[in-house]
């Protein structure tokens, strides 16, 4: 766990320099006056052979908010005008004018005419979800409201630690939170089913079909908490379908854990966010899955959701019930991510090491008939998921039916569905394939006892 550092302590993260500011855009180092060692001869070698500008991992810009958009939970957009051109790209809008996100809990609400420091990197590289420059800060001796100083309360879990974001909140596993006697021994999450997804945009399909179960049940719907792990974007509020998830009543709460941050509770582990999305908020059941941004290399290890196998150990080791929600496709272009993606067939058959059920869809004729699905998508995925279980003999595969109701549950969702740019016309099958791990979930739920939120 990090802390703040007291007055006097080393530099920056540890590394032994004090960071001194310098003009816009630029940090200069002094030497640790706790250290008068000098660096040997390879460590000047080095420093000397680094380039004075550029060669650094951020591409830095400054601009000027011409207009304020959209705002959600801890979340602002604006449009801006750049003070120097992004670097010449193929782009939709000029180089000169951006859109930007500034996180209100970080960097205040910018308004227009304010001039702001922007991180720009990804969007100079075409890379990301959302195509935005994310504010860093107010620019110069430009006007822009900082937030309030945090009261000096409770509350020493830093998330996105040593950068310079870093945010410091309160854990509802700490010492101070008002939940650690019920988490300081939590062990159990009493057979709660935990549905695990490798991408972000599965997160309204597993609640759609968990309230469609329940509806078809006559049942109240779960409660259902979504738990986001650290593997794409950190902010919590970056996400637009949480908020509004959360803002319609079908999220009940969002536990951040890891390097995350945002939610309603924030945990240190995995395990931990589990354990008070159950015994803390009451939750019927979880849907867990990294923040939007998935990050991927196109090779077998290399992406970010290779976590989910990971995410399925902790809930066996929970006594949870795991429930390993499939990603599919019938219309990505990459033969890697057809029918059951590649990303699945790694994490579960490779990284899980305790057995999950395994949600298949049986569409009917209907849905079969719909575009980019169809007979030999179905059997496809049958196919790779028999071979799963075949491998990784300890899951169980669940049939699941899924009919023209179950895709008007889906169309109910308050939040946008869109997966790697597809919506649910464009691919039903992605959202089908996490609906029915909802459904599944949700007739695990109904055996379970019911755990009432804590006290707040």
């Amino acid at each position: 766990m990090a802390a703040a550092r007291a007055a006097g302590s080393t530099g920056f993260a540890g590394i032994g320099t004090n960071l001194v500011a310098g003009s816009l855009g630029r940090v200069t180092t002094a030497p640790n006056r706790t250290d008068d060692r000098r660096p040997d001869d390879g460590s000047r070698q080095a420093r000397q052979a680094r380039p004075a500008n550029g060669g650094g991992h951020v591409t830095w810009r400054t601009g000027t908010v011409t207009a304020r958009g959209a705002t959600w939970t801890g979340a602002r957009e604006v449009s801006l005008r750049l003070d120097t051109p992004l670097p010449a790209r193929d782009l939709t809008t000029a180089p000169w004018e951006v859109r930007g996100l500034a996180y209100t809990a970080l960097v205040g609400d910018p308004d227009v005419g304010d001039r702001l420091l922007l991180n720009v990197s990804a969007l100079a590289r075409g890379l990301g979800t959302g195509g935005y420059a994310l504010v860093v800060g107010p620019a110069g001796d430009a006007p822009t409201a900082l937030p309030a100083d945090p009261h000096s309360g409770p509350g020493h879990l830093v998330k996105a630690r040593y950068t310079p974001l870093q945010a410091m909140v309160l854990g509802v596993d700490e010492q101070e939170s008002p939940h650690h006697d019920t988490l300081r021994d939590a062990d159990d999450l009493t057979g709660m089913p935990v549905v695990v997804a490798d991408l972000h945009s599965a997160v309204p399909a597993v609640v759609a079909g968990a309230r469609h179960a329940a509806e078809l049940a006559g049942r109240p719907h779960p409660r259902v908490a979504y738990v986001m792990t650290d593997g794409g974007a950190l902010p919590a509020a970056f996400s637009r379908t949480v908020a509004t998830l959360r803002d319609t009543g079908w999220l009940d709460t969002t536990v951040t854990v890891g390097q995350a941050f945002g939610g309603d509770l924030e945990a240190v582990t995995v395990h931990t966010g589990l354990l008070a999305a159950r015994h803390v908020a009451g939750a019927d059941l979880v849907v867990l899955a990294q923040g939007p941004g998935n990050l991927g290399t196109g090779t077998r290890w290399g992406f970010s959701g290779v976590a989910a196998g990971d995410a399925v150990n902790a809930v066996a080791a929970l006594a949870g019930r795991p429930v390993a929600s499939l990603r599919v496709s019938g219309a990505d272009p990459r033969d890697r991510h057809r029918g059951v993606s590649h990303h699945s067939l790694t994490a579960y058959g490779r990284v899980a090491l305790a057995s999950a059920d395994v949600p298949v869809p049986h569409p009917t004729g209907d849905l079969e008939a719909l575009p980019a699905w169809g007979a030999e998508l179905t059997r496809q995925v049958h196919d790779q998921a028999a071979a799963l279980a075949d491998t990784a003999a300890r899951h169980r595969i669940v049939d699941v039916p899924a009919d023209t109701a179950l895709l008007d549950a889906l169309r109910g969702s308050p939040a946008r569905l869109s997966t790697m740019g597809r919506s649910l016309d464009g691919d039903p099958a992605a959202f089908v394939a996490a609906a029915v791990a909802g459904v599944h979930a949700a007739r695990l739920a109904h055996d379970q006892p019911r755990t009432e939120p804590a006290t707040r």
